[in-house]
């Protein structure tokens, strides 16, 4: 925030709040390794220093400028600045494309913005007030749509964002960043094993090969493993590994590469895709390996996202993968199947999810196959409860980009889960207890009349009627009442 005299009514220090957590934006940048200790961190628009405090706590090299609590704080450039909640409570337009602009100035790796959004509007009370809401209180509030906040950090910084959450948007100064973050979203990272021997390097590089489908090279390794194996060369290293690693291990990772590859290609496409060199190595090394060139790996990866536009195609993956639930307008899949489904259905996710963000907590996430959109439902007992309740929903329509929530937390009457075998893969090691809950309650009557099941009232007046009871994940008949 610049700090200017106070010309719009409202008075912004009453909406810094004190935190005893670190904030939604602080956490999903730590889980995303964009905030380490070996990042510095400076927090544009602390307010009261909550996430200041924890991160410094962490032994994160972290400071925080405030207009109001810390405005004599010096304002140096850092590896990460984080706009936590700062853009929606400036009134003038003007002035909140410039706070963002300085904010930008100041970051040498990544800017971090975030924002309350349009979902909030039951939340904030108050008159509708130029582009925002004032309140009772004399603060003010621009709810962004999901789409609205990253198409201005966009614009204002002049690069490519990647929606990292809900209201979350990432902004790098080198694009070679963004889209290594890409890649480790998409491309499973498998940890390398602490390694203290020649012989244990060997056994790392082959599991590496296993998982991967090609032999790593020194410069992919982690530098103690990398020195074991400096003394060997390259071909005998390559030698080794390739007359241990199991065959049939090697070619499954191999496969899964190629399409994991694919998947990261058509999604740079959909984000803004670059050259070759500015892929991360390992994935230059896995284009090298398994395609004929860069430009065969992108034609394909084109031709993938094409296929999204393919009613006939995408209804016809749906219907042939072997995880998840159809129903007549779109595919439920548990996030533990979600890599078991098709490449076109796991790219059709991805894109909803980097250009809207895909929320931190969930459970099950619903292809439509009519029109055009991916939701995320979040049941926090699925695995616990043999019918969750659907706390939540977060919706992204693909045509427009637009991104929707939903509570349901304080609904009278919530959604229930039923037959919950059918949203994993069929190997799950759960899904042969939920299959038996299901073939229990099958024969007891209770799926008789699917449409009174579907909430919780209904559900348990079914159970009532057919005078059964769960106990955990098993369903037992209920004792007669004496008369």
């Amino acid at each position: 925030m610049v700090p200017v005299a106070r010309t719009w009514g409202s008075d912004r220090r009453l909406t810094a709040i004190g935190r005893t957590a670190l904030s939604v934006p602080a956490r999903q940048a730590l889980a995303d390794r964009q905030i380490t200790p070996d990042t510095s961190v400076l927090d544009y628009g602390c307010g009261r220093g909550g996430d200041l405090r924890t991160l410094r706590g962490m032994e994160i090299a972290a400071d925080g400028w405030d207009p109001h609590y810390r405005p004599d704080a010096p304002l140096a450039p850092a590896d990460v600045v984080l706009l936590t909640y700062v853009l929606n409570i400036i009134e003038d337009p003007t002035e909140r494309r410039e706070t963002l602009r300085r904010a930008w100035d100041l970051a040498s790796t990544v800017l971090i913005a975030s924002a309350r959004l349009t979902w909030d509007r039951s939340r904030v009370n108050g008159d509708e007030y130029t582009d925002g809401i004032l309140t009772g209180r004399g603060t003010f509030q621009h709810l962004f749509g999901a789409r609205e906040l990253r198409d201005f950090v966009r614009d204002t910084t002049g690069t490519r964002c990647v929606a990292a959450a809900p209201g979350i948007v990432y902004a790098f100064k080198d694009d070679r960043e963004r889209v290594a973050f890409l890649a480790r979203r998409i491309i499973p990272h498998v940890p390398w094993p602490v390694t203290g021997d020649t012989t244990a390097a060997i056994a790392a590089a082959v599991d590496h090969t296993e998982h991967r489908g090609r032999v790593p090279r020194l410069e992919e390794m982690p530098p103690t493993t990398a020195a074991l194996l400096s003394h060997l060369r390259p071909t005998e290293v390559h030698r080794l590994v390739r007359t241990t690693a199991d065959p049939d291990r090697t070619a499954a990772g191999a496969r899964r590469t190629t399409l994991d590859t694919l998947l990261f290609l058509a999604v740079e496409l959909f984000n803004g895709r670059g050259p070759f060199g500015g892929l991360p190595l390992p994935v230059q090394l896995d284009v090298r390996a398994f395609f004929a060139s860069y430009k065969e790996a992108c034609r394909r990866a084109d031709r993938l996202l094409l296929k999204l536009r393919d009613d006939t195609y995408l209804h016809g993956a749906m219907h042939a993968s072997t995880a998840g639930r159809i129903s007549p307008t779109a595919l439920y899949v548990h996030r533990r199947a979600l890599d078991r489904l098709p490449i076109v259905l796991r790219l059709y996710e991805h894109c909803a999810a980097i250009a809207a963000g895909r929320p931190a907590t969930w459970t099950i996430a619903k292809l439509a196959h009519r029109g055009r959109s991916v939701a995320w439902l979040d049941y926090p007992d699925f695995d616990t409860d043999a019918h969750p309740r659907l706390a939540g929903s977060y919706t992204v329509d693909l045509k427009t980009l637009e991104a929707a929530f939903r509570s349901h937390a304080d609904d009278p009457d919530r959604p229930v889960l039923h037959r919950k075998h059918e949203f994993l893969a069929p190997d799950d090691p759960d899904a042969p207890k939920y299959r038996r809950l299901t073939a229990a309650e099958a024969r007891a009557g209770l799926y008789a009349r699917p449409h009174l099941i579907a909430t919780e009232t209904g559900w348990q007046a079914e159970l009532d009627r057919c005078a059964r009871t769960l106990r955990g994940h098993r369903l037992v008949r209920r004792a007669a009442h004496p008369d």
